[in-house]
């Protein structure tokens, strides 16, 4: 196997190799020792003593095509603009220390050149894609701030008086946002991610301490609704017995019911369901009567429908005597049958009957008006006066005419017009 040596201070007489292209660049000596050409010196790299020169020489030759190949991978990798110019670069610089003393046998002053050509062409580019980590890690802490300040500026509201659904969503994506950013953005510095952290976990604290607190205390208003409501239940449930006269107290329950308050929507439909049945059971038992009621009334209806029929006489009746008998007589009779169920078509069947009523009172009050003694003494007093003024009207005429003047004429027509229409009215 070859071992690697010091170059030494006086190098045996070199055997010529077999191969030219590697004589060029590298010898073997008389006792293995195997030298390569740097410039104008010779450095030795290694002994193959176990064979031949050729032999040795190729081992060493490979070693440099190996360096050779990785720098030509290198030289592809950065034309091709797809690799990192920083990652190239410190896999250049590595190669570069492998070929600064390598064990090899090849042009190495022409491969260390081609390696500090390589390195100083990335330098730019990795001076650029620096400068763009750099600025890519800058957006990172800023928008990893803004989560964190999004996230304080939450638990800096009055939590009070917040909507918890609504703060728990945001503080969820929040943290889902900070999740991702953590996975998918750039590396931060350690230190500024612990602070960003350290923030943005005190914050989420005091939303999370702040929403224990308020469903803590909801719980105990929601416990106290629920003991309220079932109590009221007990109650409502107790006027089953009562029937029907049970509804007045079923309703000032439902009152009391109103004011309790939420006891959490799950709880508040379970106790509603009950209550309301209570009341239903109420209302069911209304329902009964009021249909036992109906149907107890379908005869009155049928009597009173008779007696409306018949009550259209009176409006056919002239005398007013004999309809106002007619009418009292009906009305005993509509007050006998008794009440109707229900109430509204009792009061429809009300209705007309008293505009049959109020047709006969207007008669009457018609009547009494052009009877009363009074109105016809007044009535006389106003035909005398009439009489006379048109007797006189009727002077002022002729003579108006017999002297020729049309105005005084015209001005007696239109008085004894007036006054004779008067009279008419008052039936002289």
């Amino acid at each position: 196997m070859p071992t690697a040596a010091a170059a030494p201070a006086a190098a045996p007489a070199p055997a010529a190799p077999v191969n030219a292209d590697a004589a060029q660049w590298g010898r073997v000596t008389d006792d293995g020792t195997v030298e390569v050409r740097e410039g104008d010196s010779w450095r030795a790299v290694g002994q193959y003593p176990d064979g031949t020169a050729d032999e040795a020489l190729a081992y060493y030759v490979r070693k440099y095509d190996d360096l050779a190949v990785k720098l030509g991978t290198l030289e592809t990798r950065a034309q091709g603009g797809g690799a990192s110019a920083s990652d190239l670069t410190k896999q250049a610089t590595h190669l570069q220390g492998e070929a600064a003393d390598a064990a090899a046998v090849g042009d190495l002053v022409g491969l260390r050149a081609r390696i500090e050509t390589l390195i100083e062409s990335l330098a730019e580019a990795t001076a650029k894609e620096a400068a763009a980590a750099k600025e890519a890690l800058d957006a990172a802490i800023a928008e990893r701030t803004t989560i964190v300040e999004k996230a304080e500026q939450i638990a800096a509201r009055d939590l009070s008086k917040v909507q918890w659904k609504q703060v728990t969503a945001e503080m969820t994506e929040l943290f889902d946002a900070w999740q991702a950013h953590q996975q998918n953005g750039p590396r931060l510095p350690k230190g500024v991610a612990q602070q960003l952290w350290k923030r943005f976990r005190t914050a989420r604290s005091t939303v999370d301490k702040a929403r224990r607190v308020f469903f803590a205390e909801l719980d105990d208003v929601h416990r106290a609704a629920r003991d309220a409501k079932s109590r009221l239940i007990e109650r409502a449930e107790a006027l089953a017995p009562r029937g029907v006269d049970g509804i007045p107290s079923y309703r000032n329950l439902l009152d009391e019911w109103k004011t309790v308050g939420r006891a959490g929507r799950k709880a508040d439909d379970a106790l509603w369901a009950k209550f309301k049945a209570a009341g239903d059971a109420l209302y069911a038992a209304r329902a009964e009567q009021a249909a036992a009621e109906e149907a107890d009334s379908a005869p009155k209806i049928e009597a009173r429908e008779a007696l409306l029929v018949e009550a259209k006489g009176v409006a056919d009746e002239p005398n007013l005597k004999r309809a106002r008998a007619l009418l009292t007589r009906i009305q005993r009779e509509w007050d006998e049958v008794g009440r109707i169920f229900p109430r509204d078509k009792e009061r429809a069947l009300d209705d007309r009957m008293r505009s049959i009523e109020q047709a006969l009172k207007s008669r009457e009050d018609v009547d009494w008006k052009k009877n009363n003694p009074e109105t016809k003494a007044r009535a006389n007093d106003m035909s005398s006066q009439l009489v006379e003024a048109i007797e006189k009207l009727e002077s002022e005429l002729a003579a108006a005419e017999k002297s020729g003047d049309k105005k005084a004429i015209k001005q007696a027509e239109e008085a004894l017009s007036a006054r004779r229409a008067w009279l008419s009215a008052l039936g002289g």
